[in-house]
């Protein structure tokens, strides 16, 4: 029975590493993947799928219009094709995440989908929050704030290094982000004061 999958963390936890680590295990062994990425931040219209380490690969491009189940559905009739991969996964919108959620449940085919949880301001995104509802399986990856206590947490960076607490859920200016715990994320954010 083919499932949904989530993996999710807060940034640079290495989601696209074990993404494409995850995708090259299957094609190692002869079979097809599909590789999707969010067109957010992209400045062509050809997609890859980036680690901080290095590697990459080819990936399509999904907007919030995409639909999702019949790009698959119409890409396996195109011929084999064993897994999806879906990198970025917080841009999903809630109906692409149901849509994932069916390429399982009716085509058989399992989607192993990652993303970050939160924002930095410490909500959901859309797409997130929806993987977290109706996934088959969620699983955290891990990654350490400056102290080395699990990061949970992201701050957006402004140029001056000071942590931004307002603006838009996405931005496509190039900013910087730190992946913290949630206690120096609220002294970050001007929550609670240092102790």
């Amino acid at each position: 029975m083919a499932k949904l999958y989530f993996s999710y963390a807060a940034m640079n936890a290495g989601k696209s590493t074990i993404l494409l680590q995850a995708a090259y295990n299957y094609r190692e062994r002869g079979m097809d993947v599909l590789l999707l990425t969010s067109a957010l931040y992209r400045d062509a219209d050809d997609g890859h799928i980036s680690s901080r380490i290095g590697i990459s690969a080819e990936a399509t491009l999904y907007t919030q219009d995409t639909d999702l189940f019949t790009l698959i559905q119409e890409r396996m009739g195109e011929g084999r094709l064993d897994a999806i991969f879906v990198d970025e996964a917080q841009f999903l919108t809630r109906e692409q995440v149901w849509q994932l959620a069916r390429v399982a449940d009716h085509l058989g085919m399992p989607v192993l989908a990652y993303g970050l949880r939160t924002d930095f301001r410490g909500e959901l995104f859309e797409g997130s929050a929806a993987l977290l509802a109706v996934a088959d399986s969620l699983r955290e990856v891990r990654t350490i704030c400056e102290c080395g206590r699990k990061a949970t947490m992201v701050i957006r960076q402004g140029p001056d290094g000071r942590a931004l607490t307002e603006g838009d859920q996405i931005s496509i200016e190039k900013t910087t982000y730190v992946s913290l715990c949630r206690r120096h994320w609220e002294e970050r954010m001007g929550r609670f004061p240092k102790t």
